[in-house]
């Protein structure tokens, strides 16, 4: 009895050991370069920034997991065409508030460079408070996007930059104009 609890001790704690190994948690944070595609919104992109945290699971020498949690916030503009289509009144800016945990898969081809992929979940914290038709809110409460990008890992520093693609229709008003978003992120992170 004694020997198979030592033993299930030993494995427990070696288990407990490649984990930890394989376990990196940190902080990072950016600037975030932000569009909503839709005949009424202007074509240009607007400046943000986000801040979070994240962890790296490592599966072996060239793949990891890395989910994170980040605050991101979204400046948008819209075109002449809102108000027409809308009735609001010349409503010209709009800011989000979102959390977003992306969930990504790195691929490290080398000691330092690791490529990035995977799918983003963000849910709509806050948003300007004067953007509503008949009380029904403007945008949707979450959004799905798809992340790619590269990542330099360089002893405890992280730089990366990633582009997001909306896969989802933001818009809750109705569906005469789909609004879809799409980001670029670049920023720095350090693991703890």
């Amino acid at each position: 009895m004694k020997t198979k609890l030592f033993f299930v001790a030993v494995v427990s704690l070696s288990s407990f050991s490649a984990l930890s190994q394989s376990l990196k948690i940190g902080v990072k944070g950016g600037s975030t370069i932000n569009k909503i595609s839709g005949q009424t919104f202007n074509s240009q992109f607007t400046y943000g920034y986000h801040l979070g945290g994240f962890a790296t699971i490592g599966l072996g020498n060239k793949f990891a997991i890395q989910p994170e949690v980040l605050f991101n916030q979204v400046n948008v503009d819209t075109s002449a065409q809102f108000s027409d289509i809308y009735k609001l009144n010349k409503l010209n800016g709009v800011q989000l508030k979102y959390i977003t945990i992306p969930l990504l898969l790195n691929y490290k081809p080398s000691k330092i460079l690791s490529f990035q992929v995977g799918p983003q979940f963000g849910i709509l914290m806050n948003k300007t408070k004067t953007f509503v038709e008949n009380g029904k809110d403007a945008f949707k409460s979450g959004d799905l996007s798809m992340l790619g990008g590269i990542q330099l890992s360089v002893s405890h520093l992280r730089l990366y930059a990633r582009y997001a693609i909306g896969l989802s229709n933001i818009n809750d008003i109705n569906n005469k104009d789909k609004w879809t978003s799409q980001s670029i992120q670049a920023g720095v992170g350090i693991t703890l």
